[in-house]
Order: structure tokens, then sequence, then C-alpha cells
């Protein structure tokens, strides 16, 4: 057989040359769209992948690709490291710029280590294993140098040195799994004889498939048995006979595995389903007998066609329905919704950082933007005359306010809405100007409305904290207008992944 015809969604015929590539595709475990995968692997020789030789990789992305030029244009590489020299096949083409995947090292950078986990490069989690924790360092202080000099363009203090994680591994106390009956097949198991009947599996989504499962046999971000659970739920039910859930068909009852833990060595358990079958309720006993460390043993009915779970009621099985963390002797209820820093010691620093840079007096108001349970709000009450947090998620707004009563403390008061509505010049007047606001918003940064907000209250000092350095950088053009950067502090929360925290300390100009 020397060619193959397919009639591919309605399409004109399409002529491919490379049947048996094409079909051995077709055919494998992974065949969801026929259109792509045409594209990708069975291309006319009018079609044919676009490479770039011999590209030397000259810096890293935010986004933990490697940096290269071709005739002027930039080359964003994956998996390339500073130093390496490589042949680039391009995936991607875009006016400005073009991305691509190393096919053929010409030299390997002295800066490459072995990467520790073995789904480095498919689970796409921990991009930045395959070059030292110092290195990563490095690059993450030069992103937020970048961001802040070529974003903001505004006057800037020397940048303090980044503040390191002391756990390069397992420092996560949050993790968050998937079911999938049709797991997906790495390039060495398609390429391999075996049929792979048992395709039930529980994993990590692939980046940019959210249909599409890798089975996780070892993961080194959180710590023991965070590893012997997950395979514990995966081969129980198999051995229960309880289906895994095909998310494009919407079928199946196992969904997600949420594993959360406190620095005490306790647990919580939240297992997703589509429905609570007898066999699932023995499954929650023998976890539970498995492993007594487990505090908080919960269950979520989900028959959504999306995984959150914001929305749901949650079941407590056995134990209490939270766990609880503690820092400077204030204890943080955490529920399986509750947002907490899943890097619970650089947790601890980036609040003390936060609260040194704040300057609180005993007579300031301060303001607690994007409060989350309020973990910031609480650390500095201490110091202040009185703390306004402010969330727009009504759940965390409530866990809190239970927060603040478990640990006594009565100078806080905590508010549901959305920033921008919230911070008009009635709630100024009802609860006093701000002399001090924290602000740590999501990854988006702040709208602008919520900036002109903070122009108007007339703070004297404003502490940014930012889980992205560019779109603070953005906000800090319309702050310059009334405020001055005086002090910028990296802080390292995420080992082996690109990204960075970072403190900015504005104060009020005149």
């Amino acid at each position: 057989m020397r060619n193959i015809h397919f009639r591919c969604l309605g399409k004109a015929d399409r002529k491919f040359e490379s049947p048996t590539k094409l079909v051995y595709y077709a055919y494998s475990p992974n065949f969801l769209n026929l259109r792509k995968i045409l594209k990708s692997m069975g291309r006319s020789r009018s079609q044919t992948p676009q490479v770039y030789h011999n590209l030397e990789i000259t810096d890293l992305a935010s986004e933990g690709m490697g940096i290269a030029r071709h005739e002027g244009m930039v080359v964003f590489v994956e998996q390339a490291v500073t130093g390496d020299v490589v042949d680039v096949q391009i995936t991607r083409k875009k006016s400005g710029f073009r991305q691509g995947k190393v096919i053929h090292f010409h030299q390997r950078s002295a800066l490459r280590v072995e990467p520790k986990c073995e789904h480095f490069g498919i689970c796409g989690g921990c991009k930045w294993q395959v070059i030292s924790y110092a290195d990563q360092l490095k690059h993450k202080a030069k992103q937020v140098k970048d961001a802040l000099t070529r974003i903001a363009k505004v006057p800037l203090p020397e940048i303090a040195p980044i503040h390191g994680s002391a756990t390069e591994y397992y420092y996560r106390n949050k993790l968050e799994y998937t079911f999938s009956a049709s797991r997906w097949l790495t390039e060495e198991e398609i390429g391999s004889k075996d049929e792979f009947s048992d395709r039930a599996a529980l994993g990590f989504h692939i980046p940019g498939r959210f249909d599409k499962v890798l089975k996780i046999n070892n993961c080194y971000l959180q710590p023991d048995p965070s590893n012997a659970m997950r395979l514990f739920v995966e081969k129980r039910a198999k051995e229960l006979g309880i289906s895994f859930f095909n998310l494009m068909e919407q079928t199946g009852v196992m969904r997600n595995l949420l594993l959360r833990n406190n620095s005490k060595g306790e647990w919580m358990v939240c297992l997703s389903v589509t429905d609570a079958l007898p066999e699932v309720f023995t499954l929650l006993d023998d976890l539970k007998a498995a492993f007594p460390q487990i505090h908080a043993l919960l269950y979520t009915i989900n028959t959504k066609r999306n995984d959150t779970i914001s929305d749901l009621d949650i079941f407590v099985h056995s134990g209490a329905g939270f766990i609880e963390e503690e820092m400077e002797g204030l204890r943080f209820r955490i529920g399986p919704k509750s947002f907490y820093q899943t890097n619970s010691e650089q947790a601890y620093e980036l609040y003390k950082h936060t609260r040194a840079f704040a300057g609180i007096t005993k007579d300031d108001v301060v303001y607690d933007l994007y409060t989350g349970t309020g973990t910031i709000a609480l650390f500095v009450a201490g110091l202040a005359k009185k703390v306004v947090g402010v969330e727009y998620v009504p759940e965390a707004v409530a866990d809190a306010k239970i927060n603040a009563e478990v640990n006594g403390v009565e100078n806080v008061s905590f508010f549901a809405g959305d920033m921008k509505d919230v911070l008009v010049e009635g709630f100024f007047e009802t609860h006093g100007k701000p002399d001090v606001i924290i602000t740590d918003p999501p990854r988006a940064g702040m709208h602008d409305d919520v900036t002109k907000r903070l122009i108007e209250s007339g703070a004297r000092r404003i502490v940014y904290v930012s889980c992205n350095p560019a779109t603070q950088a953005r906000d800090l053009i319309l702050l310059d207008q009334a405020y001055t950067v005086v002090a910028v502090q990296p802080v390292d929360m995420f080992p082996q992944t690109t990204h960075v925290e970072n403190i900015v300390v504005l104060d009020r100009k005149n």
C-alpha cells in the first residue's frame, strides 16, 4: 500500500504518503481528533514541518522555554536551556515570534541537570527540573527585574536578593488529581507492542489537553504518604470495579481526588464522584483504615460537565470537615474549598516580609484586599488598630470569619464582593480610610477601577504581593500617578517551576 485517502470532517479528500504512520496513529489509543492528527503526523510534501538548524539558546523565558533567534525572529523552544545548541521543529508561527521543540542536540548546555521526575517533559508541571535550583533562582530574579523595568518603566530601587525556598521538593500542601477511563499514552508506550487493555488511571492533565490525563507513578511535590494514598485509591477503585470518568462521553463514577496536608502531618482527602455507590463508601472505609493520618475524609457528588467543586456540597465521611495550619500561634482552618498558600513554609516567609514592609503602627487602619481566608489580615492584626479584609469569594470570607473567631482576634472584619464595587467612598466613610493597604490579587492582577480606588483611598503605603510580576508591573504604571516604589522583594514559592512571587512596596508621593 503506497497511498491512502481520508475524508476528514466534511473537508475535501486529502492524500498522504505515510500510510503506516497515519494508520498507526489513527488506531492509537490517543486518537481523538483525526483532523489534528492528520495535520501533525500525516503531512503531504507541501506541509513538511519547518526546521531551524543550529540555534543557540541564549536565555530562558518566564514560561520556562528557551529563547533563541533565527534571522532576527525570536524563537521560543520547549525544554531547552541556556547554552544548548539545537535543531528546532517549528510548531507555532505568529507575526512576532516562532515556537518549537527540540529534535536534535548539537551541544547540551553545561547548566543542564538530570530531571528528578520520570514524568518530566510530559506532565508539564515542573518545567525547570533541568537546571539547578540556584540557576532557577537567578532566572526568577531576572524575570522580576525584566517585568518591572520593561513593562512598568517606573523609577525603581535596588531589587532585594530573591528569598529562595529551603525545600526544593515535597513542599506543596495541596495536589489535585483526575481520574480517566482512557489515559494518555507516552510515545514509548505507543511504539511498544503492548495493547494496554487497562486504560483507567489517576494522574495529572496533559498541558493543553483538558481531556487527557497522564498516569502518575511518583510525584515529588507533596510529602509522603501522598503518592501512597493516590496509588491506593487508584488500585482499590479498580479492585472494587468502580468505573473511571470519561470526560468526553461524560460517563463513569470516579472523577477527582484532592489531597491536602498540614505541617503537623494531618491529611485531608476529598473524593469527587458522580454517584455515591456502596463501593465508593467501601473504598473510603479502606482508605481510612490504611492511612490513620487522615484527619478529614470527605466526598462530593459532581454530575456537572466540569470538575470544579466550589459550588458543590461537601459531605464528611469520617473525621472533621477541615484541617488546621498554624503560624506564630495563629490557627487557620482549611477546608476543601479554602484558599491557602500551597507552600506553607514559604508562605510564612512571604507574610513576614509583607508585615515588615507594611510598617504598621498601633493607630493604623489596614485594608487587606483579596484576603482569601484572612491569613495576612490575621497575621498583621496584632500590630494595627483595625484590619478590614475584602474578598470576592463569599465562601472564603466565611472561612476568614471563622479563623478570626477561632483565634480570638476581634479587631478584624471581613466583607465579600467585587473589589471595585466594595471600595467606594461610602465604604471608606463607614470603616475608615486605610493608612496601609496590602493587596494580593490573582494572576490577572487588579482591575483598573480597583487601582483607581487605591489611589483615591489616600493610603500612605501600599504593599503589593503578586504571583505574576508581569501584571503587577502593568498595575504599577497606574499607581505611579500617586505612589513611588520604595522596595522590591522576590520570594520563590514554587521550586522547579517558572512561577515566582514578588512584593512591591509603594509610598504616597508628596
